[in-house]
């Protein structure tokens, strides 16, 4: 008898803001541009999808699937104009 799987996505597990902030400040502490794009993807999708933060954001739905993507690396401006959209911010601290 075969196992039935289905592919992982972190979008249903981010079901609250606390969740999405711890796992956004992984994603970022991460320094991988990819990873941090892929998450803002699922954050994306567990908040409503794509369509709508190409409204809120006033970037093409098509541009966001292609920034926000396991291969996406989004230019600063269009991570910071989902972030936003998102409600969530970036935040400096010290490394050790």
């Amino acid at each position: 008898m075969a196992i039935k799987t289905k592919p992982y996505d972190a979008a249903e597990f981010l079901t609250d803001p606390e969740t999405i902030a711890a796992y956004l400040t992984e994603a970022l502490e991460s320094d991988d541009p990819r990873s941090i794009a892929k998450a803002l993807g699922a954050v994306a999708r567990a908040r409503g999808g794509m369509a709508q933060l190409a409204r809120e954001t006033g970037v093409t739905r098509e541009s966001l699937y292609r920034a926000l993507s396991e291969t996406g690396n989004p230019e600063l401006g269009t991570a910071l104009k989902v972030m936003h959209a998102l409600g969530v911010r970036l935040t400096a601290s010290i490394t050790a």
